[in-house]
C-alpha cells in the first residue's frame, strides 16, 4: 500500500519539514530513554486515507517502559488533488504529545501544520503548550523562554491566544502553565525554527524531570486527577481532535494517542454536572463505554469506542461545536474535508 502525496510545492517542503521535526524528537526521546537505561525503540506504525489514494501517515508511538505513560509523535498529510470536489489541496501536520510517567516531568504538546486550498491560499497552525501535574518552578520560566526567544514578535500574541484556546470553562482553569497558539498564520519563516527550538526546550525538560526518583503515592494520585483533566479538555474542548476524528475515521487512535493510559473515573463522573448543556451527555457517553474501574485504562480499543461516541454525539448536537476551543479565529477543518 502507497500514500499519493501532495504535489504543490509548499506542500512537499511541509511535508518533508515535518518528517525532519518527527525523526529529530523522535530521537531525542530515545535518547532520555536511553540515559535512564532503557534501550526501548519507538514502534513506527502506518496509516492510509481511503487506501493512501488520499494521504496517510506515520505514528511514532512510545516504548512500554518506566519512562512514559504514552506518547506519539505522527505525521500525517492528507491530500484532495484527484477530488474535485475538494477545495482543499492538502494538510499536512506533525502533531505530538507526551505523557511521561513520572509524576514530576511535565506531558507536553506539539501541532504544527500546513494548509493549501486549491485557489492557492495556505496557511499554518503553530501550537506548543507544557503540561504538568506537579508544576515545577524551574520548568515554567525555562519553556516560556524558549518560546520566547524563538517566536519574537509573535510571543504576546501566541501566549494569549494560546491561553484562549486551552482554557477549561467548566472547571475554571487551563489545561496547562504555558500555552502558545497561533491560527491562520502566514509568515512561512516560523514554523520549522519553533518546532526545533521547542522539542529541544522539552528534551532538556524531560530528561531533567525524570531524574527525579522521590515519587510519593501522593504524587501518583495527582497525576491520575490531572491525566481526568487533560483527558476531559482533549474530548469535549479541542477543536483539532474533534474535528480530526469528524472527518474520518481511518486514524482514531493516531489521534486519540493523546489520552494518557489511565485516568480517575469517579472524578471524571463529578464533572458531568459542571458541563454545559449538551457536552454533559457526551461525558456520560464516556462514562458508558468506560471500564467501571477507579483508576480506568484508555487503551485503544476503548479509544475507538470513545471516538465513536464523539462523532455520534455532534450528529445528534451539530450546535455543540459552537462550544469547542478556539483562538481569535475558528479554521474550517471540517468543511474543508466534505
Amino acid at each position: 500500500m502507497e500514500r499519493i502525496e501532495a504535489t504543490s510545492k509548499k506542500s512537499i517542503e511541509a511535508s518533508k519539514m515535518v518528517q525532519r521535526v518527527q525523526q529529530k524528537f523522535v530521537r531525542i526521546l530515545e535518547s532520555v530513554s536511553n540515559s535512564m537505561g532503557f534501550n526501548n525503540q519507538f514502534q513506527r506504525i502506518e496509516w492510509y486515507r481511503e487506501s493512501g489514494k488520499f494521504g496517510g501517515g506515520v505514528r511514532c508511538t512510545a516504548p512500554e517502559n518506566d519512562i512514559f505513560n504514552t506518547g506519539s509523535v505522527n505525521y500525517s498529510q492528507v491530500q484532495y488533488e484527484s477530488d474535485g470536489n475538494k477545495a482543499l489541496r492538502s494538510a499536512t501536520a506533525i502533531s505530538t504529545i507526551i505523557h511521561p510517567k513520572n509524576p514530576h516531568a511535565p506531558s507536553f504538546h506539539l501541532h504544527i501544520s500546513y494548509t493549501e486550498m486549491k485557489a492557492g491560499e495556505g496557511y499554518w497552525r503553530v501550537m506548543a503548550d507544557l503540561n504538568p501535574s506537579i508544576t515545577n518552578e524551574e520548568n515554567t520560566p525555562h519553556f516560556l523562554s524558549c518560546i520566547k526567544e524563538v517566536s519574537d514578535n509573535y510571543f504576546e500574541e501566541g501566549c494569549k491566544q494560546g491561553d484562549r484556546y486551552f482554557y477549561i470553562p467548566a472547571l475554571e482553569r487551563h489545561r496547562g502553565m504555558c500555552h502558545f497558539y497561533l491560527e491562520n498564520f502566514k509568515d512561512d519563516n516560523l514554523a520549522e525554527p519553533f518546532a526545533e527550538k521547542m522539542i529541544q526546550c522539552y528534551g532538556d525538560i524531560l530528561k531533567t524531570s525524570v531524574a527525579n526518583s522521590s515519587i510519593t503515592q501522593k504524587d501518583v494520585e495527582v497525576q491520575l486527577d490531572y491525566h481526568t483533566l487533560y483527558f476531559y479538555q482533549v474530548l469535549t474542548l479541542d477543536r483539532g481532535t474533534t474535528s480530526g476524528l469528524l472527518v474520518h475515521n481511518q486514524n482514531d487512535i493516531g489521534i486519540l494517542a493523546s489520552l494518557p493510559s489511565h485516568i480517575n473515573r469517579e472524578l471524571l463522573a463529578t464533572w458531568v454536572s459542571k458541563s454545559p448543556t449538551p457536552q454533559d451527555k457526551l461525558v456520560n457517553r464516556f462514562l458508558d463505554v468506560l471500564p467501571k474501574t477507579d483508576v480506568c485504562p484508555i487503551n485503544n480499543s476503548i479509544k475507538k469506542e470513545l471516538a465513536n461516541e464523539l462523532r455520534e454525539h455532534y450528529k445528534q448536537f451539530p450546535e455543540a461545536l459552537k462550544l469547542q476551543a478556539s483562538g481569535n479565529i475558528i479554521p474550517p477543518t471540517v468543511q474543508n474535508h466534505v
